[in-house]
Parts: C-alpha cells; structure tokens; sequence
C-alpha cells in the first residue's frame, strides 16, 4: 500500500508512519481506555503499527451482535466502520462520526476515505484533494483509525481484513450497479448502524452558497493578491469586478460622508435650538427684556397711590430745606396769628 502523507501547519508533508510513530504512545493508551476526551494526537492510518497490532489482538471468530454491544461487557471496545468522500470536512460529517462513535458504550470507530480517482469516476471532482481530506477526517476527535483508498461498495472480505462489527451510515438507499441499496447485506445480517444527517448543512450546499455568492468571493481574494490566473477568471470578467469593486468603494465612501454630514447637521440642529429656546423661549432673555421694559414704563406713566399719612415729594423737600427757611415760615404764621388776635379785640 502506498505511503500516505499528512499536512503539517507549515505547509510540508510528512509521511504517516512518521507522525503515527510519533503518537504511538499516546494512541496505545487512548486505545486502552473508554474514553478519548484527552487526545491530543490525530487518528493512526490503518497500515501504521500501533493498527495493526490492535488488530492483530482481536479474536474475529467471536461475533458481536447489536444486544451483546449495548450491554457494554464485552473484553474489547466494538469496532464499527464508517466510510465517505468527506469533501470540504464540516458539521455535518462531525455530527455523523459522533453518533457512530457514542452508538454503543465503547466503541473504536473506523473512518474510510475514497481517494481522488474514484471518487471523480464514481461522484465527481471534488474540492479537496485526497491528502486534505484524510487529514480532515483524522483530526476529528472521535476518529480512532482512518482506512485510506477506501472501497465504495464493501463486502465481506473487508470486513474480516479490517475486524468490522458494525456499519454505520444513514438510511436511505444508495443504489450502485443494478442494486437498490449497497447497504442492504448489511441490514440484513444485523451489522448496520443508522445514522442521522444533519439538515441544512452539506458539501453540495456549501458548494451552492460560494457559487451563488461567486462574485464577491472574486473580489475579495482579488483584493487579497491573488491573480485572476489563480482563480480561473478570464481578462474581461477581471476589469468588470475590478471596476466594480471601485464603484463599491466610492458609493461607500459617499455613504460615509453622507452619514457624517447628517450627523453634524444633527448636532448643529440641536445646538441652534437650544439657542433659539435660549433667547425666545417663555423663560428666554428676550421675554425677560420685555417684561423689565414694560414694568419701567407703567411705572413711568402710573405712579402708585400714596397712602394716607405718608408725606408727599413737596413736604419731604420742605422738610428737607435749611433751617434758616423753617423759621422764617414760622415768623410768617407768628405774625398772622398776632393779626388775628389784634381783630378779636376790635
């Protein structure tokens, strides 16, 4: 069997056998154990030392059936196989490993993957290469071992190869060479496992919602740097969303000035009302200006009243004269009054 080789973060490859030989200490005490919430390593391939020999450790000739597996008492976890194209690795594949994975209380989950020259013969091309999905498919935590090159119709030679009790996959019928379902054998004999897909989420509607989208995807890897070579766009179709994107740009920037302009009329508005209020409210300065101008003029025109007993303005400027101008009022009145007792005598 061919060498398979894995992705590492830098963009090289590394061979398989490399990074299992690697993990295989952290992969043997995982295998070991009911649980893999601690794995920190991806998925062996099926050909890698660590598979085989847990392989070599099973005794087949003991048949498991879907009761005895949900018991939970076997000596050995229950190997259930799933396999697909796993193109553009999403949820919904996820979803569908998990539910194999937590079909029974312990299971060692079997991922197969087709490779790229079947899958184009019997489905078409597809968005990853064969190396980026098996990658995909081996670092998802439920996967305990990844079969490569995987069949599209099984039958029982690989079963007994490979140690398979159980079948996992949906249930609808999938028709291949004149048969109505590939997994009908398996139905019948007990060995499959029924799976749900997960509505709204697939690599087909992935695929639609970039082409609908297909425009602005353009755009936007153009603006990150890539040629219209590297995306397969033609001259014509390059300057259309070149320029395009510039009429974005300016509309944007129009948007933007527009909104800033609005915003400070906003502010102006609201300053020159409060000035306006400010000057001809009820409380304003011009209202108090012309009450005050009002009230000095009805002064001015209506004097108020005197009360009696309170001395008028000629009194209080008598009374405010020198003194040398009292008495000669009082010698006045004295003579008067000497005058008047002289015509009381007569």
């Amino acid at each position: 069997m061919a060498e398979h080789k894995s992705l590492l973060s830098n963009g090289k490859t590394e061979s398989a056998s490399s990074v299992s030989s690697q993990s295989s200490f952290t992969r043997t005490s995982i295998h070991n154990s009911d649980s893999r919430e601690s794995c920190t390593m991806a998925a062996p391939f099926a050909h890698d030392d660590i598979c085989v020999k847990t392989r070599d450790q099973i005794d087949y000739s003991i048949k498991i059936t879907q009761e005895t597996a949900a018991e939970g008492k076997l000596n050995r976890p229950v190997r259930i196989y799933a396999d697909g194209i796993y193109d553009m690795f999403h949820s919904g594949h996820a979803r569908q490993l998990m539910q194999a994975k937590i079909a029974f209380p312990n299971v060692y989950l079997i991922v197969g993957v087709c490779n790229d020259a079947l899958t184009l013969k019997m489905k078409g091309r597809t968005v990853m290469n064969e190396t980026e999905r098996y990658e995909a498919v081996r670092h998802c935590r439920y996967v305990d071992e990844l079969i490569p090159d995987a069949p599209w119709q099984l039958d029982e030679q690989f079963l007994e190869k490979y140690k398979i009790d159980f079948v996992a996959h949906d249930d609808l019928p999938y028709g291949y060479a004149g048969q109505d379902d590939l997994y009908q054998w398996l139905k019948d004999s007990g060995r499959f496992v029924v799976t749900q897909r997960t509505e709204g989420i697939s690599t087909t509607d992935v695929i639609a919602r970039i082409i609908r989208d297909y425009d602005l995807y353009v755009r936007r890897n153009l603006a990150r740097g890539y040629t219209a070579k590297e995306l397969n766009v033609g001259f014509m179709k390059e300057k259309k969303i070149r320029l395009q994107t510039k009429v974005d740009e300016v509309k944007g920037k129009i948007a933007y000035k527009s909104h800033e302009l609005i915003n400070k009329w906003e502010e102006k508005s609201r300053e020159f009302i409060g000035n306006f209020l400010e000057l001809f409210g009820k409380d304003g300065r011009i209202n108090q200006w012309l009450v005050e101008g009002r009230m000095k003029v009805v002064r001015a025109i209506s004097p108020p009243p005197r009360e009696f007993g309170t001395p008028s303005e000629d009194e209080d400027d008598i009374c405010s004269s020198p003194p040398a101008k009292r008495e000669c009022h009082g010698d006045v009145g004295l003579r008067h009054e000497e005058f008047d007792s002289d015509d009381d005598d007569f």
